[in-house]
């Protein structure tokens, strides 16, 4: 993945979120970012683009433990609402869990790409786009 255009974080920690925007601008991740706090927002929000035929983002960064709705009742929610045509959407599961039951469930899920542990790294995004990392 060479190009990101914009990318989506759902995460209701405003230090992770406030975190994670300032890497993605100092790695060059993404043109633009949309933030979420919690599954619902973040669904509602992507329905509108969808209605819209608005693009929707590249990548979303999921966090799982949200209130309101959580990330794995997004992911069940949010398959149902990418039409056939709607671009694929690349999600990273980012949590601070490491319970196994959550790395098994994450299996179920086909538009997971991989769960990456709090807090992401600029090497993170960097083996994402699939850039050499620098050191």
């Amino acid at each position: 993945m060479k190009n990101v255009k914009t990318c989506c974080i759902i995460d209701d920690d405003p230090i992770f979120v406030y975190g994670t925007k300032r890497i993605i601008k100092e790695v060059g991740f993404a043109t633009s970012i949309l933030v979420y706090t919690n599954g619902q927002d973040a669904l509602d929000g992507l329905m509108k683009l969808c209605v819209a035929n608005e693009p929707l983002p590249d990548v979303i960064f999921l966090d799982l433990n949200m209130p309101v709705l959580n990330g794995w009742e997004f992911l069940d929610e949010f398959k149902n609402c990418q039409s056939p045509r709607s671009k694929k959407i690349v999600i990273y599961i980012i949590s601070s869990s490491v319970d196994p039951r959550d790395l098994e469930q994450v299996k179920n899920y086909e538009q997971v790409d991989t769960y990456i542990l709090k807090p992401i790294t600029p090497d993170d995004l960097t083996k994402i786009l699939g850039a050499p990392v620098e050191s």
